[in-house]
Parts: structure tokens; sequence; C-alpha cells
């Protein structure tokens, strides 16, 4: 990873946890020894509903919230949406766009996605924007064509000094949940693809923008793939549910 950027290790919960359970994992995540010196930037994106209960959590370590979506619109008659300004409220300092499980579950277009990143930078909320490719994409040969088209469609929205700003998190959709994996060479193969379509657009934001890797990075993992050299951190899901896990992560970075 490049010595220019911050690795990020960022664990998404998505629709799991408890007042309980929430207070246990953040106790264990706050109470261990990060140093602050040359040590990866750690953050933990919660469901909506326990963001005020994160903040407080976290409120005396060097741990960053973040959520899991936000609204494209900045306010009115949408009944269930939540805001960019609601998130900032809340001590937000990321949020996760385009997961392959919105675009799946939920239909969101690539404008979509783009127009939720350019809403989260409005209110100084770095978007993590999510792309990735299904197991018939990549068996199709489309992988490249794909992310690079998913990846575009925010940029296009997005002027060079914002574009500075987003973080990109790489999901082989094919690689999460379903026992197959990708080497740290295919991972860093597509990572290599990302940048250079951002330096196609600005050299100073494809030297800034962080790519995450977010396709089941785990402890025994997560020091090979950091050690690519276009791997600046991991989107972790289920290892995040368990501080052990997640910390074994973050020592490994």
């Amino acid at each position: 990873m490049s010595q220019q950027r911050r690795t990020l290790i960022a664990g998404n919960w998505k629709m799991n946890g408890g007042l309980a359970a929430n207070a246990h994992l953040l106790e264990g995540l706050s109470l261990a020894s990060l140093d602050p010196v040359g040590s990866p930037e750690v953050l933990v994106c919660v469901p909506a509903v326990y963001l005020a209960q994160a903040e407080a959590s976290v409120k005396s370590s060097r741990i960053a919230i973040g959520a899991q979506d936000v609204s494209a619109h900045q306010s009115g008659a949408y009944t269930g949406e939540i805001s960019s300004s609601m998130l900032a409220d809340f001590s937000c300092q990321y949020v996760i766009v385009g997961h392959s499980e919105r675009r799946a579950y939920h239909h969101e277009s690539n404008e979509l996605v783009a127009q939720k990143a350019l809403q989260a930078l409005r209110s100084s909320i770095f978007p993590i924007v999510c792309v990735g490719e299904t197991l018939e994409q990549r068996e199709a040969g489309k992988t490249n064509e794909v992310v690079v088209t998913q990846l575009r469609a925010v940029m296009d929205v997005l002027d060079d000094g914002a574009l500075a700003r987003i973080v990109v998190a790489y999901e082989p959709v094919w690689a999460i949940g379903t026992g197959k994996t990708a080497t740290p060479e295919m991972a860093q193969d597509v990572h290599a693809v990302l940048r250079a379509t951002l330096a196609e657009r600005s050299e100073f934001a494809a030297t800034k923008v962080r790519i995450l890797y977010g396709g089941s990075m785990k402890p025994d993992n997560a020091k090979e793939l950091l050690a690519m050299p276009d791997i600046d951190g991991g989107l972790i899901g289920g290892a995040s549910l368990k501080a052990i896990d997640f910390l074994a992560i973050v020592n490994a970075a």
C-alpha cells in the first residue's frame, strides 16, 4: 500500500446488532490498544438506529463511525429516508453507498449511487463507493467493464476536489459468502484498474483515493491482501461483528 494513503479498516455491521451486543462489541474495540502512530484508521458502519449509541460509545476512542446508506435527497417528503445532514448530526464521518446488497435487493442504479455520494460530500461525509461484479459478469470477462462503469458514474457528478475525497470499495460479489475466493493478485488487478480509471481524470485523486477490498477479508487472509500495492484497507462484513476478529485484521494492517 502507498505510504501516501493511510490504511482504512472499515467494519460494515449490515443488519445486525442490538443495544446489548453493540455495547459489548464497541467496548471491546474501544478498550483495545490501538497505537495512533502509523496505525490504520478504524471505522464501524452501524445501522442508523444505533448511530447515537455508537457515537457515545466511541467518543473517547480513536474509532470513527459511519452509516450504511444515505438518501439522494437533502430533505422533504421521502418517508423512511435519512439525509446526509441527519447523519452529520451524529458525527458520521463516512457512509457506504452502492453496496452490492443495495444494488441487488433495492435495484439501485449507478446514477442513484452517484447522487448519494454527492449528497454525502455536501455534508462533509466521505462516501465509500462500492463497485463489483457478479459471478456471471466475471465469467463473461466483464469485470473491468462493470467496475469502471460503476465508478465513472460517480466521477461524472464530482469535480476533481470532491473526487479526491471519496473512498472506493471493490466487492467481488461472487466471492462473498459463496465459498469462492479471490486471490490477492486477482484483487490487486481490479484495484489497479480502478486507480488507473481515477488517474485518467485526476492524478491527484488517483494518489489520494483509498481503494478498499470488500471480498470477505478475514484475519487469515488480511495480511496478504493488504500487502498489495493498490489495496488500501478493507470493508469488513462478518468479521467486524467479533472484536477479536476485527482487531486481528486491524493488527494485520
